[in-house]
């Protein structure tokens, strides 16, 4: 069977082989108006996202009802804190079924915040796991290229700037960014000000937050740094005494 596909394939021109690769990213790739909602609340407010019902409707779409065309589990979920935050991920893997076979399996990560500290003080989120698991399954359908025109444009190009928080130009590349953020860090006088510089980095780049990247490993070393400064001094404070 996998030698006489082998074979069928080799016939194929290049330009042929290109767009059967491309016939689900082709069909998943673009995203309606209506499907783009504007964001009311938090720090992106004013920016746009996909409706995350839009990708379960282009999936059903393309390959059925989820759990007979397509279908996902939940490999782990878990909390990670910072300072006084706590971050909820969920990992999964996502399934489709093409030409009458199971893909293997398509990872996705995502995240959400369970505990943030806002103005008025702690925020509790119930629903935290739910959407680290949206999140999760739009990174994975991402793969197959699930509204890939907002991340990408059909020439190659950006898209345009403004549309959405995957285009907005105050999203810049992590790895840009890392140094003035490791910088930020690095200076920290307080527990406060870490905290405050936590939550603006992660914020903008979410895997700033997982666990042995640089920027986590900064974050870990000055907490370390200001207990032990802050343990020197009250020892001071004791023998003054």
């Amino acid at each position: 069977m996998e030698g006489k596909e082998s074979k069928k394939e080799q016939e194929l021109t290049t330009e042929e082989l290109v767009k059967k690769n491309l016939a689900i990213y082709e069909q998943a790739r673009e995203v309606p108006q209506s499907a783009i909602k504007e964001i009311v609340n938090g720090r992106l407010k004013g920016k746009s996202d996909i409706n995350p019902v839009y990708r379960i409707k282009r999936m059903t779409e393309i390959f059925g009802p989820c759990g007979i065309g397509w279908r996902y589990e939940i490999t782990n979920q878990w909390l990670e804190p910072f300072g006084n935050e706590v971050k909820a991920f969920t990992s999964i893997n996502l399934y489709i079924k093409w030409e009458g076979e199971w893909s293997e399996p398509i990872p996705g990560i995502g995240g959400a915040s369970f505990v943030s500290q806002e103005s008025k003080g702690p925020y509790v989120n119930d629903e935290c796991y739910k959407m680290s698991l949206t999140d999760a399954l739009s990174v994975a359908m991402k793969a197959l290229g699930v509204a890939a025109d907002i991340y990408y444009s059909k020439d190659g190009k950006n898209a345009n700037p403004g549309d959405s928080k995957y285009r907005d130009g105050t999203m810049s590349n992590a790895a840009d960014d890392l140094p003035a953020a490791l910088k930020e860090m690095n200076e920290c006088k307080s527990a406060a000000e870490r905290d405050a510089v936590w939550s603006k980095w992660t914020n903008k780049h979410r895997e700033y937050s997982a666990q042995g990247h640089e920027f986590y490993k900064a974050t870990v070393e000055v907490g370390q740094k200001l207990q032990h400064m802050s343990t020197a001094k009250q020892a001071e404070q004791s023998i003054q005494k």
